[in-house]
């Protein structure tokens, strides 16, 4: 069997390291608010190219804290809106609903499947107070166009890193690209912890400020709460195992880069199977490797005969979803078409090139054996 993700694998890989780092922080009788969370908020800054960091519970809270840090210092209301692209993960709308405030669906570009720039104007209202950016699948959004656009209407930019560690556009990599970013550092993230964490960035050292308070029940002082917050803190052995991967993540993000290579020059070309773009090797780390097919759901029961694992991000759009009914009326065309469509194939910076060409293989004896 071909696991789509082998997380057991991968943190092996790790190994001596990782379980001695585990073992110290144990032994050390601090788990909470220590030296190794400074120590990554310091080093994943740097790393990012921000001037801050807060690490936080997961994604999810991280990018909710960031709209609720916003309302709290008086930049937002409830009952604004922030653009979001149409075809996300659930989450990045959950945050801003969390924070009171309220998401306006835009499309995606086919090609990258990230927020169309193009189609972000026209839904720009005087309500409107940010957009999130969503750096797909692990290719970071193309920023001029969008960065033109907030600048014209006075608009935040927030992004949604939980894909994308690593990935650069311009030279800049996601984390710096906006006015402050959200991490998710989930078990199988290109940059994963051992449990759930995650991270906000900016250089915005008020946002900064106010999202730690938040993050701490709204404390910067024991027992003293100025404001009213949440219980959201990375524990200490999480901040250790992220700073150990750190070091490496350059390394895996090119290794599975090759891997995506690999696949993009041994899949046939079909007009039934649309492929991922990669004509920037800076722009995307191939958290997910995606590919589009009219027949997704034979094609997945065929690799399954064949001892593949593969996922789909994601079955049902947002606006499909029973918990999101007040957009069951929008209509989003190629939105549809991407979750109707996408298949994630296996890829990590631990598979064997066997595995590779295994999947390669099975794909190309589909397409030869499937009329489109």
């Amino acid at each position: 069997m071909i696991d789509y993700l082998d997380l057991k694998k991968i943190n092996h890989s790790f190994e001596p390291e990782l379980s001695e780092t585990v073992g110290r922080i144990v032994r050390s009788g601090w788990y909470l608010l220590g030296e190794e969370n400074k120590g990554f908020e310091r080093e994943f800054a740097d790393y990012c190219g921000t001037a801050g960091c807060v690490a936080v519970g997961n994604g999810l809270d991280a990018l909710t804290l960031i709209f609720m840090a916003y309302c709290s210092l008086g930049l937002m209301q409830p009952g604004d809106e922030v653009i979001v692209p149409a075809n996300t993960y659930i989450a990045s709308i959950l945050a801003v609903q969390r924070a009171g405030l309220k998401p306006v669906l835009c499309e995606p570009e086919w090609e990258t499947c990230n927020i169309d720039p193009e189609r972000i104007e026209a839904l720009i209202t005087e309500k409107t107070k940010a957009i999130l950016v969503v750096h797909l699948y692990g290719r970071a959004c193309h920023m001029p166009k969008i960065k033109s656009l907030a600048a014209k209407y006075a608009l935040k930019i927030v992004e949604d890193c939980a894909q994308a560690h690593g990935a650069r556009d311009g030279g800049v990599r996601v984390g710096a690209l906006g006015d402050a970013a959200g991490f998710s550092f989930y078990p199988g993230k290109n940059l994963g912890a051992l449990g759930d964490a995650g991270a906000v960035t900016s250089d915005d050292e008020a946002l900064i400020d106010r999202v730690r308070v938040l993050s701490n029940y709204g404390s910067s002082k024991k027992y003293v709460h100025p404001f009213r917050g949440v219980n959201s803190r990375m524990d200490e052995l999480q901040a250790a195992v992220l700073r150990l991967k750190l070091k490496r993540l350059d390394q895996d993000n090119e290794k599975r880069k090759q891997v995506a290579l690999r696949y993009l020059q041994g899949i046939r070309p079909s007009s039934g199977l649309c492929l991922p773009a990669f004509d920037d090797p800076e722009a995307h780390v191939f958290h997910i490797f995606t590919v589009f097919c009219a027949q997704r759901d034979a094609l997945q029961a065929f690799l399954k005969e064949r001892g593949i694992q593969t996922l789909i991000h994601y079955p049902i759009p947002p606006h499909r979803q029973d918990s999101m009914t007040e957009f069951a009326a929008c209509s989003l065309p190629i939105t549809e078409r991407i979750h109707r469509e996408e298949l994630s194939l296996p890829i990590s910076p631990e598979m064997s090139e066997e595995d590779i060409r295994c999947v390669i293989d099975a794909i190309n004896e589909f397409l030869d054996q499937v009329a489109f």
